[in-house]
């Protein structure tokens, strides 16, 4: 039975827009996945980190057959083809993907949780992830995408939607 999942993309070393959108166009080739909206990319402040350049940012909507876990296999596959390389927590990265949201399911194992622990605090996942689906309700916090985003500060969370993107 297929499911949709909300896919974060994010890159801040080399050309971060062209990551992001090589990225996307990797993830529309995983079969049983079909990237069906995409949330525009958007230039973010790095959270947590003073040393780095800023993001290029965004989310991806596919409808899949795969379950949780072999989504996320495939796209830690996708982040390695691509270069990337896990070398500390937050360290800058040519390509990052992440699993916000796999339809309703709530997942607490140690390397898999979902929804992802911090989505609902960050601007650079709620700008775009409001974009697609302002009136989609977290499976544990039960409040609406638009409603977690308006509770956000914007300082030192600035989220620029990059043009023609």
């Amino acid at each position: 039975m297929s499911e949709t999942a909300y896919i974060a993309i994010g890159s801040n070393l080399g050309r971060r827009a062209f990551n992001c959108r090589g990225a996307i166009e990797r993830m529309g080739r995983i079969t049983g996945c079909r990237v069906v909206a995409e949330s525009g990319l958007f230039r973010t402040e790095p959270i947590g980190v003073y040393d780095q350049d800023w993001y290029v940012n965004g989310v991806v909507a596919v409808v899949t057959d795969l379950s949780p876990r072999p989504l996320l296999e495939t796209l830690l596959a996708i982040e390695a083809a691509m270069g990337r390389e896990r070398k500390e927590k937050w360290a800058a990265r040519i390509i990052d993907l992440d699993i916000l949201l796999y339809g309703q399911a709530v997942i607490d194992e140690v390397d898999l949780k979902i929804p992802h622990p911090l989505m609902h605090l960050r601007r650079f996942v709620m700008v775009p992830m409001n974009r697609l689906a302002p009136q989609l309700v977290h499976p544990v916090l039960q409040r609406t995408m638009a409603e977690l985003l308006a509770g956000l500060p914007e300082a030192g969370q600035a989220v620029f939607e990059i043009e023609g993107s």
